[in-house]
């Protein structure tokens, strides 16, 4: 799936530029996949809730191979900007369904380096992506990297379709299952508390990708220039992902959750005084490191915080706050722009993130490291903010 949506992501606003759009219309035609996933999230979770995981894991696959055909034959701009919008309400899907099913199959003590070592497959997954789509572009068309995504997406059902279902004599009848409100309503302590938390990481993350190659342009280094540094940001970003897992196993969650938003701030901080390709690649690997160890961090901590009886109900909830976080990032950089300059926004961004270090600091729940030779113990959730270090 992600090599799929890695493949279009380059790929959607020269789609929608070639059938006619201008360039904030092509721009609104790319928002739409995030438009999309942020109106599908509340309803993954009753979908998910209502069919299971592995069911919906399966429809999200094939709902996406549809939307992507649609792509591939679109013909029109409105075609193309339904099959984006749709494509987004697959991706939400997918996303709660898949850290549901790792969250319930996983034990305890490995669920941190199975939901990172899930976070490491999906950079890797966007990282091949878009060599494949250049491969195709040059030698076919642009319709053509729709229709390789189309594929990857039937593939990916395929294999899910192989996966063993999940055990669900332990869960209620559908007449006694949770409405997704009633769950979020009866959670909104964790929501509000360490949910902001998660809301500030997804935005702090979301705006590395943005204001790097703005920054890169406004010093004048050219686009060939830019992509290599993202290239080995996204290196460093993908040799990290289970280093952080196993720290968050061993010594807790917050132990990468506060470091790898004081790193990412560090690099806002020192981004307006790089001048050239080379202290800008510096900082990108700077941040890709950040990024790295905390692959997995959001669902970590929220199938930490998930009650066993609907963790599905409240994921949708939870994965609202951080798409909303991933969206909100890029925009807040606009707003901060059209009053002052991009060093202005750099620097205030790092200022966000600390103090969102500090507000996780808070609220992610301590727990104690398993002995050897035991199990792990549940990190307890709905007390946020006490002290649980004697937890479990």
């Amino acid at each position: 799936m992600s090599i799929g949506s890695g493949a279009i992501l380059p790929l959607v606003a020269l789609s929608a530029r070639d059938l006619g759009a201008s360039v904030g219309v092509a721009a609104l035609v790319v928002a739409l996949l995030g438009i999309g996933q942020l109106a599908g999230d509340l309803p993954a979770g009753a979908l998910a809730a209502r069919i299971g995981e592995r069911r919906a894991l399966i429809a999200a696959c094939l709902l996406d191979t549809v939307a992507l055909l649609g792509a591939f034959f679109a013909k029109s701009l409105i075609l193309l900007a339904v099959a984006v919008f749709v494509a987004g309400l697959a991706g939400a899907v997918f996303s709660l369904a898949r850290q549901a099913y790792l969250t319930e199959i996983v034990p305890i003590n490995q669920r941190a380096r199975a939901l990172s070592t899930l976070g490491g497959t999906s950079r890797i997954g966007t990282f091949i992506g878009p060599f494949v789509a250049a491969l195709l572009v040059t030698h076919l068309n642009l319709a053509a990297a729709y229709g390789f995504a189309a594929v990857m997406s039937l593939a990916a059902a395929v294999l899910v379709f192989l996966l063993p279902d999940l055990n669900t004599k332990t869960r209620p009848p559908a007449a006694e299952r949770r409405s997704i409100w009633s769950v979020i309503v009866e959670h909104r302590r964790t929501l509000a508390t360490l949910g902001t938390g998660v809301l500030v990481i997804a935005a702090a993350r979301s705006t590395r990708q943005s204001i790097i190659p703005l920054w890169a342009e406004s010093v004048g280094v050219d686009a060939a220039t830019t992509s290599l540094i993202f290239g080995i940001s996204a290196g460093v970003d993908m040799l990290l992902f289970y280093p952080g897992g196993a720290i968050m196993d061993r010594f807790g969650r917050v132990w990468v959750a506060v470091p790898s938003m004081i790193i990412l701030a560090a690099g806002f901080i020192l981004l307006p005084f790089t001048h050239d390709a080379l202290t800008i690649g510096l900082v990108a690997m700077l941040m890709g490191l950040g990024n790295g160890i905390s692959s997995g961090i959001v669902m970590t901590l929220g199938a930490d915080a998930a009650p066993p009886d609907a963790r599905v109900q409240f994921l949708g909830g939870w994965r609202l706050f951080a798409d909303l976080g991933h969206a909100g990032g890029p925009a807040l950089i606009t707003l901060i722009t059209i009053i002052g300059p991009l060093a202005a926004a750099s620097l205030g961004l790092a200022g966000l993130t600390l103090a969102g270090s500090a507000w996780v600091a808070r609220w992610v729940p301590r727990f104690s490291p398993p002995k050897p030779g035991t199990a792990a113990p549940a990190p307890p959730v709905e007390t946020a903010g006490t002290d649980r270090r004697d937890a479990g």
